[in-house]
Protein backbone atom coordinates (compact mmCIF):
# COMPACT_ATOMS: atom_id res chain seq x y z
CA UNK A 1 0.00 0.00 0.00
CA UNK A 2 1.35 3.39 -0.99
CA UNK A 3 0.17 6.87 -0.06
CA UNK A 4 -1.33 8.69 -3.02
CA UNK A 5 0.44 11.78 -4.36
CA UNK A 6 -0.59 15.16 -3.00
CA UNK A 7 -1.22 16.47 -6.52
CA UNK A 8 -4.52 14.96 -7.80
CA UNK A 9 -3.41 15.56 -11.42
CA UNK A 10 -0.66 12.90 -11.36
CA UNK A 11 -1.33 10.03 -13.73
CA UNK A 12 -1.13 6.48 -12.44
CA UNK A 13 1.80 5.95 -14.82
CA UNK A 14 3.79 8.87 -13.41
CA UNK A 15 2.96 7.85 -9.84
CA UNK A 16 4.16 4.28 -10.46
CA UNK A 17 7.40 5.43 -12.10
CA UNK A 18 8.27 8.62 -10.24
CA UNK A 19 6.30 8.27 -7.01
CA UNK A 20 7.13 4.72 -5.98
CA UNK A 21 9.99 3.75 -8.29
CA UNK A 22 8.33 1.00 -10.34
CA UNK A 23 10.06 1.89 -13.59
CA UNK A 24 9.18 -1.28 -15.49
CA UNK A 25 6.00 0.37 -16.76
CA UNK A 26 7.04 2.53 -19.70
CA UNK A 27 5.85 5.88 -20.98
CA UNK A 28 5.37 5.63 -24.72
CA UNK A 29 2.89 7.99 -26.29
CA UNK A 30 1.26 9.33 -23.09
CA UNK A 31 -2.06 9.31 -24.99
CA UNK A 32 -3.26 5.71 -24.50
CA UNK A 33 -2.43 4.68 -28.06
CA UNK A 34 0.62 2.41 -27.68
CA UNK A 35 0.07 0.19 -24.62
CA UNK A 36 3.62 0.58 -23.28
CA UNK A 37 2.10 1.69 -19.96
CA UNK A 38 -0.32 -1.25 -19.62
CA UNK A 39 -0.85 -2.49 -16.08
CA UNK A 40 -3.45 -4.73 -14.48
CA UNK A 41 -5.92 -2.84 -12.27
CA UNK A 42 -8.18 -5.04 -10.14
CA UNK A 43 -7.72 -7.85 -12.66
CA UNK A 44 -8.39 -5.75 -15.78
CA UNK A 45 -5.72 -4.32 -18.07
CA UNK A 46 -5.63 -0.57 -18.51
CA UNK A 47 -3.34 2.08 -19.94
CA UNK A 48 -1.96 3.74 -16.83
CA UNK A 49 -1.28 7.01 -18.65
CA UNK A 50 -5.04 7.58 -19.07
CA UNK A 51 -6.06 7.49 -15.44
CA UNK A 52 -5.22 9.53 -12.37
CA UNK A 53 -3.49 7.91 -9.42
CA UNK A 54 -5.96 9.61 -7.06
CA UNK A 55 -8.80 7.59 -8.60
CA UNK A 56 -7.31 4.29 -7.40
CA UNK A 57 -7.06 4.55 -3.64
CA UNK A 58 -7.28 0.98 -2.34
CA UNK A 59 -7.20 -0.62 -5.80
CA UNK A 60 -4.86 -3.49 -6.66
CA UNK A 61 -2.37 -2.54 -9.36
CA UNK A 62 -0.07 -5.15 -10.86
CA UNK A 63 2.90 -3.95 -12.89
CA UNK A 64 5.55 -6.03 -14.63
CA UNK A 65 7.44 -6.06 -11.32
CA UNK A 66 4.58 -8.08 -9.80
CA UNK A 67 4.40 -10.71 -12.54
CA UNK A 68 7.74 -12.47 -12.22
CA UNK A 69 11.39 -12.08 -11.32
CA UNK A 70 14.64 -12.75 -13.16
CA UNK A 71 15.10 -15.80 -10.94
CA UNK A 72 11.50 -17.01 -11.31
CA UNK A 73 9.96 -15.61 -14.51
CA UNK A 74 6.27 -16.11 -15.14
CA UNK A 75 5.32 -18.58 -17.88
CA UNK A 76 4.66 -15.63 -20.22
CA UNK A 77 8.01 -14.04 -19.50
CA UNK A 78 9.72 -17.36 -20.19
CA UNK A 79 7.72 -17.81 -23.42
CA UNK A 80 8.64 -14.28 -24.58
CA UNK A 81 12.30 -15.23 -24.09
CA UNK A 82 11.91 -18.65 -25.76
CA UNK A 83 10.07 -17.17 -28.78
CA UNK A 84 12.19 -14.00 -28.99
CA UNK A 85 9.01 -11.96 -28.46
CA UNK A 86 10.91 -8.72 -28.11
CA UNK A 87 13.65 -6.79 -29.82
CA UNK A 88 14.43 -3.48 -28.14
CA UNK A 89 12.30 -4.52 -25.15
CA UNK A 90 10.70 -1.14 -24.54
CA UNK A 91 7.14 -2.35 -25.09
CA UNK A 92 7.70 -5.76 -23.48
CA UNK A 93 6.49 -4.91 -19.93
CA UNK A 94 3.20 -3.57 -21.31
CA UNK A 95 2.91 -6.52 -23.70
CA UNK A 96 3.39 -9.01 -20.85
CA UNK A 97 0.94 -7.21 -18.53
CA UNK A 98 -1.63 -7.11 -21.31
CA UNK A 99 -1.02 -10.75 -22.24
CA UNK A 100 -1.35 -11.80 -18.60
CA UNK A 101 -4.78 -10.16 -18.44
CA UNK A 102 -5.65 -11.62 -21.88
CA UNK A 103 -5.07 -15.15 -20.55
CA UNK A 104 -7.30 -14.43 -17.56
CA UNK A 105 -10.00 -13.04 -19.89
CA UNK A 106 -9.86 -16.18 -21.99
CA UNK A 107 -9.95 -18.41 -18.89
CA UNK A 108 -13.11 -16.53 -17.87
CA UNK A 109 -14.49 -17.05 -21.42
CA UNK A 110 -14.87 -13.32 -22.14
CA UNK A 111 -15.53 -12.96 -25.88
CA UNK A 112 -13.78 -10.43 -28.09
CA UNK A 113 -14.57 -8.96 -31.51
CA UNK A 114 -12.71 -11.94 -33.00
CA UNK A 115 -14.81 -14.56 -31.18
CA UNK A 116 -16.92 -16.61 -33.57
CA UNK A 117 -19.61 -17.56 -31.06
CA UNK A 118 -20.36 -15.40 -28.04
CA UNK A 119 -21.83 -18.31 -26.10
CA UNK A 120 -19.37 -21.11 -26.96
CA UNK A 121 -16.15 -21.88 -25.13
CA UNK A 122 -13.37 -19.71 -26.57
CA UNK A 123 -10.76 -21.24 -28.83
CA UNK A 124 -7.16 -20.10 -28.74
CA UNK A 125 -6.39 -18.76 -32.21
CA UNK A 126 -3.84 -16.32 -33.55
CA UNK A 127 -6.70 -14.08 -34.65
CA UNK A 128 -8.15 -14.07 -31.11
CA UNK A 129 -4.76 -13.21 -29.62
CA UNK A 130 -4.05 -10.48 -32.20
CA UNK A 131 -7.44 -8.87 -31.56
CA UNK A 132 -6.94 -8.87 -27.81
CA UNK A 133 -3.39 -7.51 -28.10
CA UNK A 134 -4.28 -4.85 -30.67
CA UNK A 135 -3.84 -2.05 -28.12
CA UNK A 136 -0.16 -2.90 -27.63
CA UNK A 137 2.19 -1.63 -30.31
CA UNK A 138 5.68 -2.94 -31.00
CA UNK A 139 7.69 -0.56 -33.13
CA UNK A 140 10.28 -3.30 -33.78
CA UNK A 141 7.65 -5.58 -35.32
CA UNK A 142 8.04 -8.66 -33.10
CA UNK A 143 4.30 -9.41 -33.42
CA UNK A 144 4.57 -12.96 -34.81
CA UNK A 145 6.84 -13.97 -31.95
CA UNK A 146 4.63 -12.26 -29.37
CA UNK A 147 1.58 -14.14 -30.67
CA UNK A 148 3.50 -17.43 -30.62
CA UNK A 149 4.60 -16.85 -27.02
CA UNK A 150 1.07 -16.05 -25.86
CA UNK A 151 -0.40 -18.98 -27.79
CA UNK A 152 2.09 -21.39 -26.19
CA UNK A 153 1.14 -20.31 -22.67
CA UNK A 154 -2.59 -20.23 -23.50
CA UNK A 155 -2.43 -23.78 -24.85
CA UNK A 156 -0.59 -24.95 -21.72
CA UNK A 157 -3.34 -23.43 -19.57
CA UNK A 158 -6.20 -24.90 -21.64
Amino acid sequence: MHALPDDPRVSLLDFLRDGIGLTGTKKGCDHGQCGACAVILNGVRINSCLTLAAMHDGDEVTTIEGIGTPEAPSPLQKAFLDHDGFQCGYCTPGQICSATALLDEMDANWPSDASDDLLARLTITDEEIRERMSGNLCRCGAYANIVAAIREVAEQRA
